[in-house]
């Protein structure tokens, strides 16, 4: 008989209303954690921050608008008269229009001297742009455009390719910017650098990427809270996975503990999102679930498919992504199956005691290397058996788009601040013996010490198991 997870989910109370689907067709909460359950291992930390509440599923409006005028003041001292974003993070940051950015090029301009948003884009967005925040666009047909070829507008030309770049500075012109100091958020390509001189000769351009990305890197309470939001929903995500791995054992394979948990947590989450099919809500969500098990786990960055049963004594990571209205985090867990042997409790020590030192030492004021050389001073203290284990730096900048500057790592001497969020990786890989332990988790930098968002334990209560 093939398992079902339905069937899973009928048996352990966590089925349609248990998951909050008939709850939210209701208007009532979600039901209450089953008896028994890996929830009530969570444990939540007082110093986690508030999270936002329901019916917060985004930031509003207003918050966008605030950022512009922050980045604004921040620019100001340059002479930056306009301001001009390119690059598709900072787009939906400074906006908050989530658009999907493929090969076709977008632009979005705001004026120093004016509460204007003029947007330049493909035409397959004008309805996302009209029904948001915009004063003024501008539009090409799709990629590659031929110039007058609007069939929406029933124009049709063909085969004279429009360079779009040079139709947006075109654009500019049009607006009176030619003589404008231009804040631009990417450098120019050599054939960008042409086109510009060419058709704005007079305008000189200042590089505000590094401001764009420093916005982006310092959260705001308002993100931190929707970060912590998304984090708590993580954390019921883990616990349903680890119930599932317990109660399917050697029956399952990593493929389905994987699937069965994303569907739960795409339920679990959007169960309490308020959405009516239009756009700009149920905006930035993301739920990816990965899990390996056995030799997979040996690897950092394995490039393998994982459809593998999981094995009594094998190692297995439960893994990924959760996000609400572009905000949360990664949360790993990495589980040893009965049975072990000391070596392997000695790695998972290790491993476990390296985040607590990236937790305790991640607080404002603390370059990024001296965090990555205690982490590494302390692994390596563990016995030179440890050395082939080691492959990566501590952890990573995490932001809307995942990795983000700055970096845990020996090399880079950038200063952590109050409200930066990283991710915990000092993971260890033994390739040898085909197993490894992966952790990672959001951890938000305070003054006195890093916090780790999600409440999934530490423990080997937690992750040793005997299925």
């Amino acid at each position: 008989m093939i398992f079902s997870r339905r069937l899973f989910l009928k048996q352990t109370g966590l089925g349609v209303a248990g998951l909050g689907l008939g709850a939210a067709a209701a208007g009532t909460s979600l039901a209450a954690p089953v008896k028994g359950s890996s929830e009530k291992l969570l444990i939540k930390d007082p110093d986690h921050p508030q999270p936002a509440p329901k019916g917060v599923d985004r930031l509003p409006l207003e918050w966008y608008k605030a950022a512009v005028g922050r980045l604004k003041e921040r620019v100001a001292a340059r002479g930056v008269e306009v301001i001009v974003l390119e690059d598709s993070w900072n787009m939906t940051y400074f906006t908050g229009n989530f658009m999907t950015k493929t090969e076709r090029p977008a632009w979005v301009v705001f004026p120093a001297d004016a509460d204007a948003l003029y947007w330049y884009t493909p035409g397959l967005d004008n309805e996302l742009v009209k029904s948001w925040w915009y004063s003024e666009m501008d539009y090409y047909y799709d990629y590659l455009h031929s110039a007058g070829a609007y069939p929406d507008q029933g124009k049709l030309t063909k085969g004279q390719t429009v360079d779009l770049f040079a139709w947006f500075l075109e654009g500019l012109k049009k607006r009176g910017y030619g003589d404008k100091v231009l804040g631009f958020d990417s450098e120019f390509t050599p054939s960008k650098a042409a086109a510009f001189g060419r058709i704005l000769p007079k305008a000189k351009t200042v590089d505000i990427g590094a401001d764009c990305l420093k916005m982006r890197m310092v959260k705001t309470a308002e993100e931190i809270a929707l970060t912590q939001r998304a984090m708590d929903y993580f954390s019921r995500i883990h616990a349903f996975s680890r119930d599932y791995l317990m109660e399917r054992g050697t029956d399952a394979t990593d493929y389905e503990i994987a699937k069965a948990t994303e569907e739960y947590g795409v339920n679990l989450i959007l169960a309490d999102i308020q959405r009516d099919g239009r756009p700009h809500n149920a905006v930035g969500i993301e739920v990816g679930i990965g899990c390996r098990t056995g030799r997979g786990t040996a690897y950092p960055h394995p490039n393998q498919f994982h459809h593998n049963r999981v094995r009594k004594g094998d190692s297995l990571q439960i893994a990924g992504v959760v996000k609400i209205g572009g905000y949360g985090g990664e949360c790993y867990r990495y589980y040893q199956i009965a049975p072990w042997d000391a070596y392997r409790e000695k790695i998972w020590e290790t491993v476990t005691e390296s985040v607590r030192i990236q937790e305790r030492e991640s607080k404002a004021g603390v370059r990024c290397c001296d965090i990555a050389f205690k982490v590494h001073s302390y692994q390596l203290s563990r016995g030179k058996d440890i050395r082939k284990l080691l492959y990566q730096r501590v952890g990573h900048g995490e932001g809307m788009e995942g990795h983000q500057p700055p970096y845990i790592a020996l090399g880079n001497t950038d200063v952590l601040e109050e409200g930066m969020t990283f991710s915990v990786e000092p993971g260890l890989f033994d390739v040898a013996n085909g197993f490894g332990y992966n952790p990672s988790d959001s951890l938000l930098v305070t003054k006195s010490k890093g916090v780790l968002q999600s409440s999934v334990p530490w423990t080997k209560e937690w992750m040793f198991l005997k299925l």
